[in-house]
């Protein structure tokens, strides 16, 4: 959605309240507390704006209560225009430029974006399994070490490149022309047992086909599924075997930690990289922001 038509359709702070009360309760008010529809509206203590009464067990609230907005002090206009920023962004955008965008404080647009990218993170609209042709691979996430050492002395080790390296690796699977999960594995090794986890848990083993590269940690696919592997050292595709799926994602995600975020810390990678999976399975959605405006209200999927 261009931001243009936010401030147009939403250009307060009330209009954009009234917006989430149709898109959670759509004309029937549940209590977010006892769940009771007696409901009835009174006005707030600085008049601005009506909230809500349950009948039953007497407590107020408003749409926002239980909601990924609860006890915001920011306008929900405002909440609105970063939703669409950062869906507009393919290549992502980082705190910094949210907080210049928005003319908030540093801390609040990281705070309200980790809101945001949580919401991606946990999209009930991509829990189902995948099936069909998926590849599954894993790439590394960071930067390289400074010359002389992180404080500028003489014990700097040489970086290595991929496997082997101290950065931060992330395990992937990819339908074909479908959609993607990505997951961090922050200070666990990547052995067969992990990763037939990580892909039990998103691909239905039975009517999938597996693609991977020639890394000995997928070998153990082949006792749960139909595995193929391709060997890099010979070859990038053979024949429908590779995994070209995979590395166009990650190239996503590498521009997004080089060209907007240049950092971000190893226990929120799975937010940052979650950012890039969800715009990358809504890519043909026209209507993603209204799917994931729903799913911040607490409307089931």
């Amino acid at each position: 959605m261009k931001i243009t038509e936010i401030t147009r359709r939403w250009p307060d702070h009330e209009s954009a309240m009234a917006h989430l009360e149709k898109v959670r309760w759509n004309g029937h008010v549940v209590c977010p507390y006892c769940k009771s529809e007696k409901t009835c509206t009174h006005a707030s203590k600085d008049h601005s704006l009506p909230r809500w009464q349950c009948q039953d067990c007497t407590r107020a609230f408003s749409a926002t209560v239980g909601t990924i907005f609860h006890h915001t002090h920011l306008p929900l206009q405002t909440w609105f225009l970063a939703l669409a920023i950062m869906l507009n962004a393919k290549k992502g955008v980082s705190n910094a430029q949210l907080s210049r965008d928005l003319g908030l404080p540093y801390k609040t647009a990281w705070s309200l974006a980790l809101r945001i990218r949580n919401a991606m993170l946990t999209d009930p609209a991509q829990k189902r399994l995948f099936q069909g042709i998926v590849e599954m691979d894993e790439v590394y996430i960071g930067g390289k070490p400074r010359k002389g050492g992180p404080k500028g002395g003489s014990g700097a080790k040489k970086s290595k490149r991929g496997r082997g390296t101290a950065k931060l690796p992330v395990v992937g699977v990819v339908e074909r022309h479908g959609r993607v999960v990505a997951r961090a594995f922050n200070n666990v090794p990547l052995n067969s047992d992990r990763l037939n986890a990580f892909f039990s848990k998103h691909v239905d083993g039975a009517s999938a086909i597996v693609m991977t590269d020639e890394f000995g940690g997928y070998r153990g696919l082949k006792a749960i599924t139909t595995h193929y592997a391709v060997d890099h050292k010979v070859a990038y595709v053979s024949g429908e075997t590779h995994t070209n799926t995979i590395e166009g994602f990650w190239s996503l995600v590498k521009r997004s930690w080089y060209g907007q975020h240049h950092f971000y810390s190893r226990k929120w990678a799975d937010h940052y990289v979650s950012e890039t999976a969800f715009k990358y399975n809504n890519r043909n959605n026209p209507d993603v922001f209204s799917d994931l405006m729903r799913h911040m209200a607490g409307v089931a999927a």
